[in-house]
């Protein structure tokens, strides 16, 4: 499974999103937070294809979240580097024949959170932002060769920029 690579939106990711959402409900305490961001929760926003989940996980119960996914079939991973603010979990999943992955990060920190939030609400309403997103993804596609910390790299500065304009949108619409 070709991991770096663009696909287009499909309109079967907020289904695959609501799917998983109600299997970590089941065994997540009630009033867990869990939000579907990236770019597979921005309709018409092309990328990887992956499902990103974002739970907000208070720090006392972070084993107890760790091991309830584990259990769900969701493997712990150092793939994004290890920090303060989240823990990065992963799966593949069958759909419709084909693989899916699913990425969860257990966030630890309220504004890193809110980060992703904020910037998946932005390019939900402004849709040159998104296209211009989608640009830059194909282009870090070409770039990485595969390789995700250039693929990451490559899009690190636009993606700053990205939510620092996010941030302003919200305060200003506040």
């Amino acid at each position: 499974m070709g991991k770096y690579i663009f696909k287009s939106y499909d309109s079967h990711f907020k289904k695959l999103f609501s799917k998983e959402k109600s299997k970590l409900k089941k065994i997540l305490p009630n009033n867990t937070k869990i939000e579907h961001v990236g770019s597979t929760a921005v309709t018409g926003l092309g990328g990887k294809g992956i499902i990103d989940i974002a739970i907000k996980t208070p720090r006392n119960k972070l084993n107890q979240f760790m091991n309830k996914l584990e259990r769900l079939g969701y493997v712990h991973t150092s793939e994004h580097q290890p920090n303060n603010k989240r823990i990065f979990f992963q799966k593949i999943i069958r759909y419709k024949g084909k693989e899916r992955r699913i990425h969860i990060h257990l966030t630890l920190d309220e504004d890193f959170l809110e980060s992703f939030i904020v910037v998946r609400d932005y390019l939900r309403s402004h849709d040159k932002e998104c296209k211009k997103y989608a640009k830059i993804k194909k282009e870090a596609v070409k770039y990485a060769k595969g390789e995700g910390k250039k693929y990451r790299e490559y899009k690190d500065k636009f993606l700053k920029d990205l939510l620092s304009k996010a941030i302003k949108d919200k305060s200003k619409n506040s």
